[in-house]
């Protein structure tokens, strides 16, 4: 739902004029994502019930405007910087998503010219509250329209990320990969899906994946047939390849140790294997709960809540797709990129290595254990093998050599992906890290 903001309680707001709405609406998803750090997909799933007032086109345009905004948050900035002599006080919260959306509609959407600054305009003077900045906003509008092409010419590779981001890119891949990897997340993924068995039929149009998976150039699920059926889930290429790695798991008891949002879950139940799926957020578990009963899995998978830190029992085999920063899914999440400090990462790799002895302790002699992270960070990925080849003594890794996941192998055995990469005929997938490894005794 759109928010409420402070200075409006107590008076009745003035009316917005007629075809502003989707803009406002986009206004206070970006407000919500960029000011007050709400995550994008909660911030688009709280603005429902007012999108849901509009025409679907104008729905739809309140989203895309959102997703654009976000995604090239980093970009808007660098140019609207270049258009004003000092920056807006941070409590103008309101008056920085106006000018992001309607930079965003005039870079990126060409939108059209005259009705993005009128309208921008207008949102502002709608209010008292921001009513004096529409004046500065028409001026750097306007100008950002006459300047568009400069600017967006002079953007530096790194522009629209965060500057301590790219440098540890830039140390871990290199100044050009970390260039290829910018340029990838100023893109919209396509939509990868997994289906639950070969029998299902895919989509027209759809590019088949090494994984076994297909890609769509769409990214709106309810354009597809075949959802209520079950058949398919939304799945990333790289994301469904951990599971691949695990072999044939027909008959196999598996731990699932992170398993929502559950795609690796109902992958392994496809594939035949018994699955204990281990979650530790009761709703992501229910809503994993929900999705194996669309897909007709449930009757394969034990849904268990509980801390995967306290995991117990013996499984022949183990899928630890961990905690993480999540970088390598900025495609699909362009948020995580602001969200995220380095800190986090510190934090996280630690909880990685305590999840990887969990996992050591579970796995029975002779069965074969998967750790994957969603993170183009190398300590959150190379450096984990490192620590279980030290302290690990039981675990022995098995290196990858063939199968879906053999083009991105590296020299020491373990997967590693880049959201730049081809995969099959497509081009780019998430960034996802997975090393596979068997216990020895």
């Amino acid at each position: 739902m759109a928010q409420t903001h402070p200075h409006r309680r107590g008076r009745k707001a003035p009316p917005k004029p007629a075809g502003s709405d989707p803009r406002a609406i986009a206004a206070d998803i970006v407000a919500s994502v960029c000011e007050r750090h709400t995550p994008l997909a909660a911030a688009l799933e709280a603005a429902v019930p007012a999108t849901a007032k509009l025409d679907p086109r104008d729905a739809a345009l309140a989203r895309a405007i959102a997703r654009v905004t976000v995604r090239r948050r980093g970009d808007i900035d660098w140019c609207l910087s270049r258009l004003m002599t000092k920056a807006l006080p941070k409590k103008a919260v309101e008056v920085r998503a106006v000018l992001r959306i309607s930079a965003a509609q005039l870079l990126f959407m060409r939108q059209a010219e005259h009705a993005a600054v009128s309208l921008a305009v207008t949102l502002l003077k709608g209010d008292p509250g921001t009513a004096g900045f529409s004046g500065l906003t028409n001026a750097v509008l306007r100008r950002l329209i006459r300047e568009r092409d400069e600017l967006l010419a002079a953007l530096p590779a790194d522009a629209n990320t965060p500057p301590w981001l790219y440098a540890r890119w830039v140390r871990a891949w290199g100044s050009e990969g970390a260039a290829k990897l910018a340029a990838a997340h100023r893109e919209e993924a396509s939509l990868d899906l997994a289906f639950a068995g070969p029998d299902v039929a895919r989509p027209e149009g759809a590019v088949p994946l090494p994984t076994g998976g297909v890609r769509l150039p769409v990214s709106d699920v309810t354009a597809i047939d075949g959802y209520a059926e079950g058949g398919w889930w939304v799945q990333d290429a790289a994301a469904q390849l951990p599971a691949v790695l695990l072999g044939d798991v027909a008959g196999k008891r598996v731990l699932d140790m992170c398993a929502a949002p559950g795609g690796k879950t109902m992958q392994l139940a496809a594939a035949g294997a018994h699955v204990t799926a281990l979650e530790l957020d009761a709703d992501r578990a229910a809503r994993l709960a929900e999705n194996l009963a669309r897909t007709r899995l449930a009757d394969r998978v034990e849904v268990v809540v509980g801390d995967a830190l306290k995991a117990e029992g013996t499984y022949d085999a183990i899928l630890l797709d961990a905690p993480c920063s999540a970088t390598g899914t900025m495609r699909r999440q362009p948020d995580v990129a602001w969200s995220k400090t380095e800190k986090d990462i510190g934090l996280l790799s630690h909880l990685q290595r305590e999840l990887l002895k969990r996992a050591a302790g579970c796995l029975a002699p002779g069965g074969t254990l998967v750790f994957a992270t969603c993170s183009i960070e190398p300590e959150e990925g190379e450096r984990q093998v490192e620590y279980a080849r030290k302290h690990l003594p039981q675990l022995a890794l098995s290196p990858i050599t063939d199968g879906p996941a053999a083009p991105f192998a590296t020299e020491a055995g373990v997967m590693r992906t880049l959201p730049f990469m081809p995969v099959g005929e497509a081009q780019g997938l998430d960034g996802f890290f997975a090393a596979r490894f068997t216990r020895t005794g």
